[in-house]
């Protein structure tokens, strides 16, 4: 079964406490979508921010606003998207109304560039080191990873049986199992996503290494 989020697991928690705590059974009924409501409305609240953060806005030239125009009505639709720039603060006003609610947010000039940046930095920063691995059961065939320079190899065996938990609990993972997959490492590492053993301080590690050299012995001295 997929892992809930917290926020689902606290609506599923409720479901079977209210019932006893409130024993009016509409009242209950009533304080359970009050939350469930508030919940769902502060989880695409967060969503639609993250969406603002990665709209392109170079500048707040008329053809920036178009385009970011476009990215929002792309995903929400047409008619429904409102811009107001803010050349003080560098920043354009977005307003979207939707059947769920009006969303608001801001856009702000080279925000999403500068996310890029950081994120590609962050990347040249870690370094990975060979993490070669096998089973126990199977000592001769290595899976030759790499990991964060910056965990020990203890703890990149933490990581990675952590990345093997996650995705066979994950929606890709369970899709997989449905399918008959085997619920092994060798399955883990050909359909594991990189992102997620990135994430988890891991990554494929395809440098194989060279042929072996065979030398010839040196001639005894006479």
């Amino acid at each position: 079964m997929a892992k809930k989020n917290p926020e689902t697991q606290l609506l599923t928690l409720l479901k079977s406490v209210l019932p006893q705590a409130v024993p009016d059974a509409k009242l209950a009924e009533l304080i359970y979508s009050a939350l469930e409501k508030a919940i769902n409305s502060t989880e695409r609240a967060a969503t639609f921010d993250k969406f603002c953060k990665r709209a392109e806005l170079p500048d707040l030239e008329k053809a920036s606003l178009t385009e970011v125009k476009k990215h929002f009505e792309t995903a929400f639709g047409q008619g429904v998207v409102s811009l107001v720039p803010h050349p003080g603060k560098k920043a354009v006003s977005v307003e979207v109304v939707t059947p769920q609610g009006t969303f608001e947010g801001v856009v702000k000039v080279g925000e999403a560039a500068a996310l890029k940046e950081a994120a590609e930095e962050e990347d040249v920063k870690m370094k990975f080191v060979p993490f070669p691995v096998g089973l126990e059961s199977d000592p001769e065939l290595i899976w030759m990873l790499a990991r964060d320079e910056r965990l020990t190899p203890e703890e990149a065996g933490i990581a990675l049986t952590k990345a093997q938990e996650s995705f066979w609990e994950s929606k890709g993972g369970q899709q997989h199992l449905r399918k008959r997959v085997e619920r092994s490492f060798p399955e883990f590492m050909a359909k594991v996503p990189s992102k997620m053993l990135t994430e988890a301080g891991l990554k494929r590690h395809y440098k194989e290494p060279e042929p072996i050299k065979l030398i010839k012995l040196l001639k005894p001295r006479k």
